[in-house]
């Protein structure tokens, strides 16, 4: 069974009952060691024991599952949390916590099954939030985010039962940011109202910086140094400004090939747009629906999306990789500064040194409230010389021409109209 990568025989969720279960590796124990799952369904964790394996119809009637991440544990195990959680608290886990906390090296002092035991027994819990914040609306980079911070403040030496431990472990994080403990707080925040519990919070607020903003040509180059569907996705982004996240989630039906156009489905509630794209965009596209809609291509995987499909987490991470091969190739470490939301910033600043007008660039980003628009205004550089070209129209054919071309109305003299745009 070790090296089979079949479901086991008669193995099921304790947590659903599902038999679509991953192998999640060996734990190595002092008597044997006991081969870990993880429910395909639900996401639940547990152990079975492998210590006779010899028959697997027999193994199947013996299995001991161990439940490495039970639900109901925090509410029956836990110190310290009479007054934050009353009535949910007993003495054994919390004073358990605290103990391990000061140890160095669990391994070495007997502790280190307890140290796991205690982990997945937060684990649980931390998994149950997330299905609380899912049942909540919340989208699915918040709950993963959120989970993160919790399980890594477990890591930590933290007990999620006892805030005061919470906030020690946060405090004592010198090299997190303090954008990052706000995040870290408000994600326990959260995890709190979820089992009936209060804190006073503490009060970090994160430093204020304005983004990196690249040249059009590096951005270019991080374009023509990538795959087709990388570089589709990254044009997009330059050419739209929209988030990674809805390029991501764009399906096939959300283009309009005949028209060359594309429609944004919003998220982190800005409002909907609809783009015009280049034609260089558009065969770019039309190229990755030729090759995903193509009968002879074994590696089409949800044709619905033009990229997505599966999580974005993947895909960033190619990214990284091709950016810091192209950063050695160039010669130009600022090329590592550059991520997809990147794309964004460069857009709306650009779009504002042509227009000077924020009302358009908030429209354009989807934004509802000004105030994350305005951060725009003082990323252009306003010494650089501006250069016009002006045109003079006389008749309502010329003016309209003008206008269609992109020129803006200045004055009026004469009986003759004057427009200018910039070079």
């Amino acid at each position: 069974m070790p090296g089979d990568n079949s479901e086991p025989l008669g193995l099921k969720c304790p947590q659903c009952g599902s038999e679509k279960l991953y192998k999640d590796g060996l734990r190595y124990l002092a008597n044997g060691s006991v081969q870990r799952w993880l429910c395909r369904n639900c996401g639940y964790r547990f152990s079975e024991s492998l210590f006779d394996c010899s028959n697997k119809s027999q193994h199947a009637q013996k299995i001991q599952t161990l439940i490495l991440n039970p639900p109901e544990a925090l509410s029956t195990n836990c110190q310290g949390s009479g007054e934050a959680f009353p009535g949910k608290a007993p003495t054994s886990l919390g004073g358990l916590a605290k103990t391990l906390a000061t140890v160095d090296n669990p391994s070495k002092s007997g502790l280190a099954g307890a140290t796991e035991k205690l982990d997945s027994t937060f684990n649980a819990k931390i998994v149950e939030y997330a299905w609380w914040l899912k049942k909540g609306g919340y989208s699915e980079s918040t709950i993963i985010g959120r989970m993160k911070l919790l399980k890594r403040l477990v890591k930590l030496g933290a007990n999620l039962y006892d805030p005061e431990s919470v906030k020690e472990v946060i405090a004592k994080q010198e090299n997190w940011s303090l954008g990052r403990k706000e995040l870290a707080v408000e994600a326990y925040s959260s995890f709190l109202q979820m089992v009936g519990g209060n804190w006073e919070p503490p009060k970090y607020r994160r430093v204020e910086k304005l983004p990196f903003i690249p040249t059009e040509e590096e951005l270019d180059q991080l374009i023509a140094g990538s795959g087709p569907k990388m570089s589709a996705f990254l044009q997009l982004l330059k050419e739209t400004g929209m988030r990674a996240g809805e390029a991501w989630s764009l399906k096939w039906t959300d283009i309009d090939f005949a028209n060359g156009t594309v429609r944004v489905t919003p998220e982190k509630g800005s409002n909907p747009r609809i783009f015009k794209m280049s034609p260089k965009l558009t065969s770019m596209l039309n190229s990755l629906r030729e090759y995903n809609w193509g009968q002879d291509n074994p590696k089409r995987r949800n044709q619905n999306f033009v990229f997505g499909g599966y999580p974005i987490r993947g895909f960033a991470r190619g990214f990284q990789r091709r950016r810091k091969a192209l950063a050695k190739r160039y010669g130009n470490p600022r090329l590592l500064q550059i991520t997809f939301h990147t794309f964004r910033h460069w857009k709306a600043t650009i779009e504002y040194y042509k227009t000077k007008d924020i009302l358009y660039v908030m429209k354009l980003l989807g934004h509802k409230n000004i105030k994350n628009t305005l951060i725009y205004t003082q990323l252009v550089n306003f010494n650089e010389k501006d250069e016009f070209v002006c045109k003079v129209a006389t008749t309502n054919e010329e003016i309209a021409q003008l206008i269609e071309a992109g020129f803006e109305y200045v004055c009026e003299h004469n009986g003759a109209k004057f427009f200018r745009k910039r070079k």
